[in-house]
């Protein structure tokens, strides 16, 4: 998943800051497994948790710099 880097709102593009990797789990459970291994020694953005849009969803930089998105759909259906 990638983002704009407009630098008229004060962003600037640095090695890593513009992608993030996006994980798509079966389960709540699987998320905050995923989650918890993930993190360790990074930096929680967002922790896991139910977001406006109706997803269970978590974000945060790793220990090495990388970027992730971790999001289960709350829907059945999906």
């Amino acid at each position: 998943m990638g983002t704009d880097a407009p630098e008229s709102i004060g962003f600037t593009v640095n090695h890593g800051n513009a992608s993030y990797i996006f994980l798509r789990p079966d389960s709540r459970e699987e998320a905050d497994r995923l989650f918890a291994a993930l993190s360790k020694g990074g930096e929680v953005e967002m922790p896991m948790e139910d977001a406006f849009w109706g997803d269970y969803f978590g974000s945060f930089t790793d220990s090495f710099g990388v970027k992730w998105l971790i999001a289960h759909s709350n829907n059945e259906s999906e």
